[in-house]
């Protein structure tokens, strides 16, 4: 599926850290930045997590919420959550049914291998659940900078 700027986003249900089922669609009446990361634990996916959570302030001041996704398992983001102290829910999308409806699944290629998994993306999400802006293919170094300064313009 192909997200477009000024639709509305696609809803899906996944298990949050907190233990409860979460639906994209409960958001609405807030700001959302959704962020896809490959996996827990990993160096630039723990850097993008804490820059999140350093920003963390920030965000809630202009009302948003920080909702990340992986294929990781509820139990392994916990373990993430209490290593690094991160102040928002982490959903865990096993069967990449939210990955896949955002566009963020995709063929990678590492050391020769080829492999499915997810393409780092974020999007801005607001009020009414309609995508404002998207990032893919997103380089860490300074991402959570940007995402806030664009949500600081709206």
């Amino acid at each position: 599926m192909t997200i477009k700027i000024g639709l509305e986003a696609p809803d899906f249900a996944l298990a949050a850290s907190n233990g409860e089922v979460v639906k994209l669609s409960s958001f609405r009446g807030k700001n959302v930045i959704l962020y896809f990361y490959p996996k827990d634990m990993t160096p630039g996916c723990t850097s993008e997590a804490c820059d999140f959570r350093d920003q963390y302030q920030n965000f809630d001041e202009l009302d948003v919420v920080i909702l990340g996704v992986s294929p990781d398992p509820i139990d392994r983001h916990q373990k993430f959550i209490e290593k690094y102290s991160l102040p928002y829910l982490l959903l865990a999308d096993p069967d990449h049914q939210a990955a896949e409806e955002f566009g963020v699944w995709k063929l990678k290629k590492n050391f020769g291998k080829e492999y499915m998994g997810i393409e780092r993306s974020t999007f801005a999400i607001d009020k009414e659940v309609i995508v404002r802006k998207e990032w893919r293919k997103v380089q860490v170094k300074g991402h959570v900078e940007e995402a806030l300064q664009f949500l600081q313009k709206k």
